[in-house]
């Protein structure tokens, strides 16, 4: 019964943090063996309706969705891709709640009969046992246009008719009207012989195959040499295949133009925990993904390369962490390896690992670090899997992390930042002057960790000195709270962190008079300044040095704009809320007997015009230290002005 699965509020919540991704997930039991697999143009939202609401669930779900303990899942990068992909993991895994899809109910392929004269059709089933079939692919309309340029190509015949049963039926048969527009060679007539046709079939099968670079490039020479013999006609034909090849190919990025099989490792990383992807390429197609936790993170480089040490068959050589015991939890085994495999960045001895694994290969293995093309783009699609994962065992978007990976990138930091604080002046003339601090952890903001700061020292308008006066007052706090000699009503929890990282709303200004102060109290942190352009948006981070643009990083730019919007909302309000204080402090003075402190210990109590006009006078008596009578007349004044 569905009642008794114990992982469901598990599995609530891990599909709540999934990515809004398109992709692939992998549904399995308790013994780990994968039971359904689906595709999903929103992988967060697809997941998460199995498990919200089930009672709802039809009579095959519901029984599926008991039988679920865990889920894996691969990012795609489109819908088109997911479902690609899913067609050909339900081919390898058959799993046991994938009936519809096992029986390729929507998908498109290419069939080859069996016998002495087989035929290339296209079809939505395979149901034929003594039939082959190439597929599954997702342009029906790609497919069809494929089989029959094949067929004219290679003048197939495309008829109801069946060989070698026809020979003997009528010797005599007329052949159709493709023998006589040339579009078959007649294999009716009885004058090809079956060896003959069947280095035919061979030769179209081998044209649809192999579609890639090598093929187009050996069909361009013979179309050239055709050409060049004014044979046009065979020209056209190769021509021909060139474009049915291409057409194929377009948009189905799960297939590679690369025929050799690789793998792609990287390590995804935040502040403190670190997970890696590796997706491996076979005969130009994705053919599986594979997820590991590695616990505490540490020098990045240092870390691949113990990674891929340990997972293509090594004894660990350094002592960071121990990937073995990682691997052994995983119920992982060791891999072979590829010909070549793609990385993010090259680990630490390179060519020490190549050599390596070359040896254990007895073949030549070459680590890679694609720049453009291709093979960056499935970099990438691995590096958003480990992501997701670390996503999922962190609790924070892969957003989050890859937007603070790369601000860590062009920051120059060691780790990406997991405590920022960020500071703005707001004022209003000189008397009416406020700073701000927002916090964000982990990517997202840490509201109670927010804090106000009323500017006391500086006279006049000075927003450097406003600034360095904010900047002393807290990290003082922090010297003290750490020292323990803090007065009891200044230990904020808040000012005993050291942050990661400090964003000043402001340019180099802003940072040169502030590290003047961290420089005094003996502080070395992670400092820049955020520079707004004409549209008030973070265009570049202000350092020590100069400026550096952030406008081209769409993930950074997105996380520094949200941070600058937030301190900026914070500090301003703040500042309206004082300007207004002040206002209500100037109006209550017109009542005699009441000056400034006994107007602001009265705003202090009550906060608001509206608590102030309905507290009673033995309230404000008590609240400004006044008589009844002159809280009677204070009430008044509060009554009609206010």
């Amino acid at each position: 019964m569905l009642e008794m699965n114990e992982k469901l509020d598990f599995l609530r919540e891990k599909a709540g943090k999934l990515t809004r991704s398109p992709g692939v997930y992998l549904m399995k039991d308790k013994g780990g063996k994968i039971i359904y697999i689906g595709k999903a143009k929103v992988l967060r939202t697809r997941v998460s309706s199995y498990f919200n609401n089930v009672f709802a669930l039809g009579g095959k779900t519901y029984k599926l969705v008991s039988l679920i303990c865990d889920f894996d899942f691969i990012v795609t990068n489109s819908e088109l891709d997911a479902l690609v992909l899913e067609a050909s993991l339900i081919k390898q895994h058959t799993p046991k709640y994938n009936i519809k899809l096992k029986d390729s109910s929507g998908y498109n392929y290419i069939k080859v009969t069996g016998g002495d004269y087989p035929k290339i059709s296209y079809t939505l089933k395979t149901d034929d046992k003594e039939a082959t079939y190439l597929g599954p692919y997702t342009s029906g309309y790609n497919i069809r246009l494929t089989v029959d340029e094949t067929c004219r190509i290679f003048m197939l015949p495309s008829c109801g008719k069946k060989f070698p049963q026809e020979f003997i039926k009528d010797k005599k048969s007329r052949p159709c009207l493709n023998y006589h527009i040339k579009r078959c060679s007649g294999i009716c007539r009885g004058k090809t012989s079956k060896e003959e046709y069947n280095t035919t079939i061979q030769a179209a099968l081998d044209y649809i195959k192999n579609g890639a670079k090598e093929s187009v490039k050996l069909l361009t020479v013979q179309m050239e040499n055709a050409a060049e013999k004014l044979d046009f006609e065979q020209a056209a034909k190769f021509r021909d295949r060139i474009n049915a090849i291409v057409k194929t190919e377009t948009g189905q990025k799960i297939q590679t133009s690369k025929t050799t099989d690789y793998d792609i490792v990287t390590i995804a990383l935040d502040a403190e925990l670190a997970s890696a992807a590796v997706i491996k390429y076979r005969g130009g197609r994705l053919f599986d993904k594979e997820n590991f936790f590695l616990g505490d993170e540490y020098e990045p480089k240092q870390m691949l390369s113990d990674f891929l040490i340990e997972y293509y068959g090594a004894e660990l050589y350094n002592d960071s962490v121990n990937i073995t015991a990682v691997l052994e939890e995983n119920k992982y085994t060791v891999q072979p390896v590829p010909p070549e495999i793609y990385t993010e960045e090259e680990p630490e001895d390179k060519e020490l690992l190549e050599s390596f694994f070359a040896e254990k290969r007895g073949k030549k293995v070459n680590i890679i670090v694609p720049k453009r093309g291709e093979g960056l783009t499935q970099v990438m699609l691995a590096k958003n899997n480990a992501r997701e994962y670390l996503s999922l065992k962190v609790g924070r978007s892969s957003k989050e992390l890859g937007a603070l990976e790369e601000l860590a990138k062009i920051l120059g930091l060691a780790k990406p930042p997991l405590y920022i604080e960020s500071y703005d002046i707001s004022n209003m003339g000189e008397n009416i002057k406020a700073g701000g601090m927002v916090v964000y952890k982990n990517g997202k903001p840490f509201k109670a960790n927010y804090r106000k700061f009323t500017i006391k020292e500086v006279a006049g308008l000075d927003d450097y000195a406003c600034m360095r006066e904010v900047l002393s007052r807290r990290f003082k706090r922090y010297i003290e709270i750490n020292a323990n000699t803090a007065p009891a009503d200044t230990a904020d929890s808040a000012f005993s962190v050291f942050p990661d990282l400090i964003l000043l709303d402001g340019g180099k200004g802003h940072v040169s008079a502030v590290r003047e102060v961290l420089n005094e109290l003996g502080l070395d942190v992670n400092l820049f300044g955020m520079v707004k352009d004409e549209k008030h948006r973070t265009r570049a981070i202000a350092a020590d040095g100069g400026e550096i643009q952030v406008a081209a990083n769409k993930q950074v730019f997105g996380l520094l704009t949200n941070i600058q919007d937030e301190v900026h909302r914070f500090s301003l309000s703040f500042q309206r809320n004082l300007h207004k204080k002040k206002t209500y402090e100037l109006e209550l003075t017109k009542v005699p007997g009441i000056g400034g402190k006994k107007a602001a210990a009265l705003l202090k109590e009550f906060k608001t015009k509206q608590a102030l006009k309905e507290a009673s006078a033995e309230e404000l008596a008590k609240a400004a230290k006044i008589t009844m009578e002159k809280a009677k007349e204070l009430k008044a004044f509060v009554k009609e002005n206010f």
